[in-house]
């Protein structure tokens, strides 16, 4: 029996990453985002106490948990802070990540194929952990006219898009419906489970 491929998607704040993602899971590849491991990430008593230590009671909802929204203004405004959590978390995301990979291949009838969504995949050298990386890409106007959150400092910080597809094994400009993207997805899939 193959190994699972591992495959990661990346590319910019509102390029379609989470909707790539959805459609490597219609198309059987086991999947989970980096987002999902660091929210399970933030309710761990030793990230939350480690978080409130660093940036206060501030980012704590009446609950005791992190508050997403609270810690994400303070980290989107203070550098330092932003560079403090990523360096907190990075590693766990991998190890949480490769724990799950790792799962994946002990199941009697594990997946072929299984698909994490890393945006900052290159900027952490990531991508060594993965046998291929698709890059969905989209102008930025239009990236910006679907993300939600402030996009120009935190765009600074990321590798063009041109150097993400130059370094990919896959790439889709994402300007079009919904249904194109999941043809692209499904090519992949076809190539990837051949």
């Amino acid at each position: 029996m193959s190994p699972v491929v591992a495959v990661a998607i990346t590319g910019g704040i509102g390029a379609g990453k989470s909707e790539a993602l959805r459609a490597f899971a219609r198309h059987g590849a086991a999947t989970v985002s980096s987002d999902e491991i660091v929210h399970h990430l933030l309710r761990r008593r030793d990230v939350r106490d480690a978080a409130v230590e660093r940036m206060g009671n501030g980012v704590l909802a009446p609950d005791g948990e992190i508050d997403r929204g609270a810690l994400a203004t303070v980290v989107f405004n203070d550098r330092a802070a932003l560079g403090w959590l990523e360096e907190l978390l990075h590693p766990l995301v991998a190890a949480e990540y490769l724990e799950w990979r790792e799962a994946l291949g002990r199941l009697s009838n594990p997946p072929r194929v299984c698909v994490t969504e890393v945006p900052l995949l290159y900027e952490t050298g990531g991508e060594t952990r993965f046998d291929k990386v698709v890059v969905i890409t989209a102008p930025t106007k239009l990236r910006r006219a679907r993300s939600e959150v402030a996009v120009d400092d935190r765009e600074s910080r990321l590798l063009p898009d041109k150097e993400k597809a130059e370094r990919a094994d896959y790439t889709f400009r994402n300007i079009g419906s919904v249904e194109e993207l999941d043809a692209f997805v499904g090519s992949v899939m076809a190539e990837l489970t051949t």
